[in-house]
Parts: C-alpha cells; sequence; structure tokens
C-alpha cells in the first residue's frame, strides 16, 4: 500500500475512534456533532462523497433515532432520478468534442470573429469559451480542452503567461452558466426546478460575463499594448464559418432542441453525444476504437464521482431537513432581516466563503436544501436564486485552496500554482460584478425564462 494511502488511512481511522468518543459527548447537540465530523473528515483528505456519507452514518449510529440502513436507502434514492441521465450523456458529449479535434475550429472562427480587437488573443479565448459552452456545459473541460491551445497560442503570439492562465482560468467559468450546464442540472433536481427553466436562465448571465471580461481584456491590452492577432476579414470569416459549422450545429441541438420545447435536457444530452459520434466516426473521422474506449472510461470515472457527491449529500441533506436545521435556519436569517436585498446579499457572502473550500457539486447538494426555503421565505424565485448560485460557485473554482480550475490550467501550462492564483485575482473583479448585477436585477436571468415557458 503507497505510504501516501496508508497515512490517509491511518489518520482516517483515529479521527473515526475520536467521532465516536465525540459523538457520545455531545449526544446533546447531535447536529454539532454532524457538522464537525463532516469537517474533520475532508480536513484529513477524505474524498468529500466519503465525508458526507460516512459523517451521515456516524450521525445514525451516534443518535440512534432510525436504523441505519437507512443512509442506504436514501443514498439509492438520491441518484434515483431521470433528470440525472443527462450527467454521463453531457459528460461524454464534451469529453468526445474535445476528442474529436473541434476545439481548433472554434478557435480559428473565433479568431476570425474577435481577433482583431485590441489584445486579440484575449477576446479570442472568451469568445472560444462561449461557443465550447453550449457543447460541454463543465468549467473544467473547458480549461482542460481549449485551454491548451488558447493558453500556447498566446504565448507563441507573445503575451505574458500570467494573463495568458487568468484570462483562460475566468472564462472557462462560462460553461456551466451557459446551457447546458451541469451543475445547473443537479440544481434542478435538488431543488425540484425546472432544468429547461434554469438553462434559458443562465444564457443572458453567461453573455454578460462574456462581456465583462472582454472590457477586462481590452483594458489589459491597451495598458500593455497587446497587439491584434488578426485583421477583420468577411472572407476569413467566411472560411473559418465553413470549417466549423458542423462542430458550431452542436449548440444549436442542444439549447435550440430545449428552448423550442422539443426535447427534454436529458434527450438533448444524448442527442449532443449522437451528434458528437457522427462528427468524430463519420464526418471528420477523427475518433478512432482507442480513443473512444479512453473518453468512455473518463466518461465513466466523471460520473461516478458526481453522482457519489450526490448520494453522499442526499443523505446528509435529509438529515438536516429532517432534524429541522433548514427551519432553524430560515427562521435566523429572517429573524435578522426580511429585507430581500439583505438576505441575496447574506447568502452570496455564504455561498462565496463555502466557493473557496468546497467542490461544486457537494455544494450544491449540500447548500441548496438549507438555503433555498429562505430564498422563497422572501420571495427570491428558485430559478433566479439557481443562477446565483451556480455563479457564485463558479467563482469558486478560480479560488484556493480547492479551485480546479487552477489546477487544471497549472497542469496543462507548466505554471505553479501559486502563479495561477496570482493571475486570475484581476479577473475574478468582472465576475464578482456580473454577480452582483444578476443577483440584484433579476431579469437578466428571468427574462427569457419568463418569454419562453411563462
Amino acid at each position: 500500500m503507497p505510504t501516501r494511502l496508508r497515512l490517509k488511512l491511518n489518520a482516517s481511522l483515529i479521527v473515526l475512534a475520536a467521532f465516536c468518543t465525540l459523538g457520545l459527548a455531545v449526544a446533546g447537540n447531535p447536529i454539532a456533532f454532524l457538522f464537525a465530523s463532516v469537517f474533520l473528515f475532508l480536513i484529513t483528505g477524505v474524498p468529500v462523497a466519503i465525508a458526507l456519507a460516512g459523517s451521515s452514518l456516524l450521525f445514525v449510529l451516534v443518535t440512534g433515532k432510525v436504523p441505519d440502513v437507512v443512509v442506504a436507502h436514501r443514498m439509492v434514492n438520491g441518484i434515483d432520478s431521470f433528470p440525472l441521465l443527462a450527467v454521463p450523456f453531457f459528460i461524454l458529449a464534451g469529453s468526445l468534442m474535445n476528442a474529436v479535434g473541434i476545439t481548433s475550429r472554434i478557435f480559428a472562427f473565433a479568431t476570425a470573429c474577435v481577433g482583431w480587437m485590441p489584445g486579440g488573443l484575449g477576446h479570442v479565448n472568451i469568445g472560444a469559451s462561449v461557443i465550447f459552452a453550449g457543447m460541454s456545459g463543465a468549467a473544467v473541460a473547458d480549461a482542460g480542452g481549449l485551454g491548451t491551445i488558447e493558453i500556447k497560442a498566446m504565448r507563441d503570439a507573445g503575451y505574458d503567461t500570467e494573463f495568458s492562465v487568468g484570462v483562460t482560468a475566468a472564462s472557462s467559468t462560462i460553461g456551466p452558466i451557459i446551457p447546458p450546464s451541469l451543475p445547473m442540472v443537479i440544481y434542478g433536481v435538488m431543488a425540484s426546478a425546472s432544468i429547461g427553466q434554469l438553462f434559458a436562465a443562465g444564457f443572458i448571465p453567461g453573455l454578460l460575463m462574456a462581456g465583462a471580461l472582454m472590457v477586462m481584456v481590452w483594458w489589459f491590452a491597451l495598458k500593455r499594448n497587446y497587439p491584434r492577432d488578426a485583421t477583420f476579414s468577411f472572407k476569413m470569416l467566411w472560411i473559418t464559418f465553413k470549417g466549423a459549422f458542423m462542430s458550431l450545429m452542436t449548440p444549436v441541438i442542444i439549447v435550440g432542441g430545449i428552448l423550442s420545447g422539443a426535447v427534454t435536457p436529458t434527450e438533448a444530452a444524448a442527442a449532443a453525444v449522437a451528434w458528437a459520434l457522427f462528427l468524430g466516426l463519420v464526418w471528420y473521422r477523427t475518433l478512432n476504437f482507442r480513443r473512444f474506449v479512453r473518453v468512455s472510461m473518463e466518461t465513466i470515472e466523471t460520473t461516478a464521482i458526481i453522482l457519489l457527491i450526490v448520494a453522499g449529500a442526499s443523505i446528509f441533506a435529509w438529515i438536516l431537513t429532517s432534524n429541522k436545521v433548514t427551519e432553524h435556519f430560515v427562521t435566523m436569517v429572517t429573524g435578522l432581516t426580511d429585507n430581500p436585498i439583505l438576505v441575496l446579499l447574506i447568502l452570496n457572502v455564504i455561498l462565496f466563503v463555502v466557493g473557496f473550500f468546497m467542490e461544486t457539486i457537494a455544494a450544491i447538494t449540500i447548500l441548496v436544501p438549507v438555503m433555498l426555503p429562505v430564498a422563497i421565505q422572501v420571495g427570491i424565485d428558485p430559478v433566479h436564486f439557481g443562477v446565483i448560485m451556480v455563479l457564485n460557485l463558479m467563482i469558486g473554482l478560480l479560488t484556493p485552496p480547492v479551485g480546479m480550475v487552477l489546477y487544471v490550467l497549472s497542469r496543462v501550462s507548466g505554471v505553479p500554482f501559486e502563479r495561477c492564483t496570482q493571475a486570475t485575482v484581476p479577473f475574478l473583479i468582472p465576475l464578482v460584478v456580473v454577480l452582483i448585477l444578476v443577483t440584484f436585477i433579476p431579469q437578466f436571468s428571468m427574462w427569457l425564462p419568463n418569454l419562453i415557458y411563462r
């Protein structure tokens, strides 16, 4: 057994023994024990899914209120949801799009569109992320797929490495906001909200994020005399559009199908996989059997991790709800203020802090049962709150110590994690500005769903 794994296992066993003793000592306050056990599990390096499920099991054993078999039943019920079928399909579709080589075609088309602006490749970086967002729905897939091409191209053109990494990291957060979106699917399942409406609600905020980041790139370009990396040409625009046309049909199939009501999000995800296979096997002929197997195994691994987190968080959320923790939280927050603006401010601060320390899917599954009742209590639409939550947690992907996007870009760029973190800090400003706008001006997120669905 590897030394690192053995040390983690020993630490976990020690902590487990401490939990049992602590549980007997604090049986009068079992909820405090529940939160303490999760925190201690996480800081000892235990995976999030095991931390959630393990602390829930310990809670059940210590309190003795329900049979321990309830833990397994609730975990199974937590992932027994038809909308969750969209998760593996969207993951597979995004992985296939990376595997068949469409990222270079998207990058070329984005260069023809916005490469003529000051700081051209910075704008291309953002534009390519907006296009790829309609195919993947995951920030890490964007950073890992487009990030490799974008950072190399910007380095070769003479851009600062930190600037290249920073704009790539920030633009990758657009992926889960513009539909399709894996976090939106998870939120919709946990909140019993319409996933179609959530997808529609994220469209305009995603474009706002792109616009705000382009303003920041423009400011950097003027300050550092970054060049225009292309001259605008209708001929080149047409050539690159033709080259990327079949790839650009992917977001049309997904987003257009969902927003028109022709297909459900799950059906759209399956259609995206079928289209990606068509592109790879028939049109571009860049997908071979070995690559397909590799992509499939990556999809299985990623899906298993996500569903384990959802299952573990489901039992954790059930315990919070059954012990009226959510009701106490609602009472506490509304006791401070019933002003929707102040309530949204409080919830945003909590989400922002949680984003520093917790992975997005886990944060959504844990916090939705606690926070959503507060939002509803003061008249905030669940769809609007879903966009706020996902956007806030996307910013968390750019902040240490968790910062998954930073870890991915550190690996693909060869830049140390600390430098990636520093490079990303300026780009947090436009993202936070957009978060504030979306939070306090609901029309940004609710106009399109109201137009299409209501």
